[in-house]
């Protein structure tokens, strides 16, 4: 197991709010600590957004537990219903899962049974909570800010090169069936969290206009950096549905089909290691490919062989849609990272090693 940055900051974040609610001599200290784990968030800029979510769910949790024990008392089945309650209140302002849990915790700290004087105990018990919300917010502020460009272009760096691998694999008849299969399904994976990853990277906000303009340039690339990302996994899917039938493809083709294949996946590794800035900007061949492939003339071919058996030939459609799609793909991030490297040529992504959620 991996310990990742949201881990120590979860851990951050509790120990700070135990301590200073001992400190402060609050009763029951553990619900600050219950706080904070609800509250920490994957990035600054969603912890700005939930703080004030999450102390106004604190407030209703809170404000409706005084009110139900003042009239109804606390029996058990009182704090369920008191429960249901504070849900569909969470509910109608359209709060998410883990700021409705919290006010629930506030319903059930509040509403327990108690020889304190309760509205004290209870401005005890609220005052816990918001300190533990108020700790994960400083922790999520100042300690180990995440730096999603480094996990994006590391996450897409990675599955591509994986998918590339099982490609050149594959169209050799050398996969093995199940393996393939497994991969496949911990591709998809890493594709949605890649997907997730762009977004909290596309939330962080720059405050300098310049920074600005390359966070936006930066934006359109890595977009088309998981374009021809999937798109090549989507090659490699429809290779995979082939299955033994591509051996039935005559000899000459099945050839020139790896030949082809081969440039693209050249074409995307040079492209990820321009934008990595390992090609040396006066190589001449930066952004160019070095053998264009004629992924037009092979799906012809394609066409060509199976004129005669309609069905067989309809088989390797899709693939020759798919091959052509990502060479298509892959062109556009070529013009995309030319015109990147143009307006910022001292800039490059952050590759740097970080820490994993």
């Amino acid at each position: 197991m991996k310990l990742g940055a949201r881990m120590l900051k979860t851990g951050l974040a509790v120990a700070i709010s135990l301590y200073i609610a001992t400190l402060a001599g609050l009763p029951t200290p553990i619900f600050a600590g219950i706080a904070a784990v609800f509250a920490v968030q994957p990035s600054i800029y969603r912890s700005f957004q939930s703080i004030v979510e999450q102390i106004q769910a604190n407030i209703i949790g809170a404000a409706t537990a005084i009110l139900i024990v003042l009239t109804l008392g606390n029996d058990p089945f009182v704090i369920g219903f008191t429960t249901i309650v504070v849900i569909g209140m969470c509910i109608k302002l359209n709060m998410n899962q883990s700021t409705m849990m919290l006010a629930v915790v506030a319903v059930i700290a509040i509403m327990e049974s108690t020889e304190m004087e309760f509205i004290t105990f209870a401005l005890m018990r609220f005052s816990s909570l918001t300190l533990g919300i108020l700790a994960a917010f400083v922790v999520n502020l100042f300690f180990l800010p995440p730096k999603y460009e480094t996990k994006l272009f590391q996450k897409i760096d990675r599955t591509t090169s994986d998918i590339l691998q099982w490609l050149r694999v594959t169209t050799r008849h050398l996969s093995d069936e199940p393996a393939l299969k497994g991969e496949i399904e911990r591709i998809q994976d890493e594709i949605r969290y890649i997907d997730q990853t762009y977004i909290f990277y596309a939330e962080e906000r720059t405050y300098l206009k310049k920074n600005q303009y390359s966070k936006a340039r930066k934006l359109i690339v890595f977009r088309q950096l998981i374009a021809c990302t999937k798109k090549s996994f989507d090659v490699l899917q429809a290779f995979n549905r082939l299955g033994e039938k591509i051996e039935n493809i005559p000899k000459n083709f099945q050839d020139a089909l790896v030949q082809e294949l081969d440039k693209v996946i050249h074409s995307h590794e040079k492209l990820i290691l321009s934008s990595m800035g390992r090609i040396r900007k006066d190589h001449k061949e930066t952004l160019r490919l070095i053998s264009e492939p004629d992924l037009l003339r092979l799906v012809e071919t394609l066409i060509h062989v199976y004129q005669e058996k309609e069905e067989e030939r309809l088989i390797f459609l899709p693939l020759a849609s798919q091959l052509m799609e990502y060479h298509h793909e892959l062109k556009h991030l070529r013009r995309l990272l030319k015109s990147y490297q143009q307006y910022h040529q001292d800039e490059k992504f952050n590759v740097t090693p970080e820490y994993k959620k």
